[in-house]
């Protein structure tokens, strides 16, 4: 049985990479920013943190760009399964997409993950008053670089189901006239 492009699986895997980028952008805009507050009682500093959403944002972000790849890659059989492919250029595409999709894709998840992790981690030991005390935050631009690969491992993946699909079909309707 031969894969025909089918118009569902690249809906799915658009709308699961687009939801996936705007959580990857949404952690950006809300990173933990930690401000230095003194203690009333004591003379001890500490760090206070607002809300977690980035961290959210971000596991979020990367549990739907798992899912997109795990579609592509079930779909296909991940290239190295099922039948080989018809030999030509829709081959030589296929293969370059796929690692193409696979390296941003492996990018992205570790952006998502490691900028969640690190988002969660807050400073919370106090120090005396007379010494500078830094609250622990994300470098800007972590989720910012998730999210850019996320909408090129979309693109590499949209190629990639499109020429395995071409590929796969040994390419049976280019020039093909009704009879």
């Amino acid at each position: 049985m031969s894969l025909a492009l089918s118009i569902t699986v690249v809906v799915v895997v658009i709308s699961f990479h687009l939801l996936a980028f705007v959580f990857a952008v949404g952690a950006e805009y809300r990173r933990n920013i930690g401000k230095v507050v003194q203690d009333q009682y004591d003379e001890y500093n500490y760090c206070v943190y607002e809300t977690d959403a980035s961290t959210v944002y971000g596991l979020c972000a990367f549990g739907l760009l798992l899912i997109s790849h795990t579609v592509v890659n079930g779909v296909t059989k991940c290239f190295c399964f099922g039948k080989g492919l018809t030999p030509g250029r829709f081959k030589t595409l296929a293969v370059f997409f796929y690692v193409f999709s696979w390296l941003n894709f492996l990018g992205a998840e570790a952006c998502l993950l490691g900028g969640s992790a690190r988002n969660a981690y807050h400073t919370k030991y106090q120090v005396l008053i007379n010494t500078h005390l830094l609250c622990a935050t994300l470098r800007k631009g972590v989720f910012a670089a998730a999210a850019a690969l996320t909408l090129l491992s979309m693109i590499g993946s949209v190629a990639y189901y499109w020429a395995h699909s071409r590929a796969d079909t040994g390419d049976w309707w280019v020039g093909a006239a009704p009879e």
